[in-house]
């Protein structure tokens, strides 16, 4: 008998048992897709879950009365004056939205290399924030402390030779910082990227008798391609001269990430902010293990313009996209989400909810 013919009538070996083998009668014991089978099910075991309590309405505000003006980068978003924006507000209160961001935008008048029309009390965004707080009490006011909306060049900082000047940027941010919590604002969040602006907000804001006033420090916030539309809404499309990399990270890095949020821990941060979000999960995810303070994913402009646009295409079901990579930053490890889609989630949980 040949070799060949041997081996097709020899017995199969048998397969190796043990204990507590996955395998009896060449069928698996263990079935992952029990747990998957019903809805119910699903419900039972889910590891992670987005709530509208873990949402930040990120928002654009203009000067003006009755002013909403749409967004082409962003689909659906408008830039909205102060009595625009509470009347917008009451309604994320209403759907249980616990907290909003503003970020102020400005035409070209007024501008300066140093951003110094920040220290207008008279702004927008300072009557915008005393009627939030007087109109809705129990709703966060979150404000971004940072001079990009101010200059004529569209930096973060003051740019003096070419160069953005470190302290002196810090000086004009404390003082906004004071404008902005003698408002009302519950939470400044300073995105600029200067070293040591943690600390020194901190002091400045506890000198002044505000104490109980919160820190969200942007601790990573990278270098990233991802602001495009957010610049757009600003009105500072093609006014940047240059690039931020010298204050702003590179994408590169990650330990970086955890030195920097080391500092601002250190200083007095109260939450600490990772930006952009998507791109950036195991940033999110290292910090959270790392350091166990509460991190904030913000999901930027061009995370929401990308899937706006897929969505208008007839590539993507938005409602479906945009829960997935809410959860996603909540598997990595955020505490809560700065989004510009925050109403549109709360209304996709309040359906599915329910009430």
């Amino acid at each position: 008998m040949t070799a060949a013919l041997k081996n097709l009538f020899r017995p199969a070996a048998a397969p190796a048992t043990t204990k507590f083998s996955a395998q009896v009668g060449g069928f698996p014991r263990t079935r992952m897709r029990r747990n998957r089978a019903d809805e119910w099910t699903r419900r039972l075991v889910a590891e992670h879950r987005v709530s509208v309590d873990d949402l930040i309405w990120a928002v654009i505000l203009v000067e003006g009365q009755g002013v909403r003006e749409p967004i082409p980068s962003m689909p659906h978003i408008c830039r909205l004056s102060p009595d625009v924006l509470l009347e917008e507000a009451k309604q994320a209160h209403g759907l249980g939205v616990p907290a909003l961001a503003i970020f102020p935008a400005f035409g070209p008048e007024g501008k300066d290399a140093t951003g110094s029309m920040c220290l207008n009390p008279h702004l927008g965004i300072y009557r915008a924030i005393r009627s939030l707080r007087r109109e809705l009490p129990t709703m966060g006011v979150i404000a971004d402390v940072a001079l990009d909306p101010f200059t004529d060049h569209a930096h973060d900082g003051v740019l003096r030779d070419g160069v953005i000047v470190n302290d002196d940027t810090i000086d004009i941010m404390c003082k906004q910082a004071h404008l902005l919590a003698d408002a009302g604002c519950d939470m400044i969040a300073p995105s600029d990227m200067m070293d040591g602006r943690i600390g020194a907000l901190r002091d400045y804001l506890d000198d002044q008798g505000y104490e109980n006033v919160r820190l969200l420090s942007y601790a990573a916030k990278y270098a990233s391609g991802f602001y495009g539309p957010y610049r757009d809404a600003l009105k500072n499309k093609g006014l940047l001269k240059g690039d931020k990399k010298t204050y702003q990270m590179d994408p590169a890095n990650t330990d970086e990430a955890m030195r920097e949020v080391a500092l601002d821990v250190q200083e007095g941060a109260d939450l600490v902010m990772v930006k952009p979000g998507m791109p950036y999960l195991d940033i999110i995810h290292r910090i959270k293990t790392s350091f166990g303070v509460p991190v904030v994913a913000f999901q930027v402009s061009g995370e929401y313009a990308m899937l706006r646009a897929a969505t208008e295409a007839g590539w993507l079901d938005y409602p479906r996209c945009l829960m997935e990579s809410l959860t996603c930053f909540k598997r990595a490890g955020a505490d809560a989400i700065v989004t510009y889609a925050a109403i549109d989630a709360a209304r996709i949980l309040v359906k599915a909810s329910g009430i």
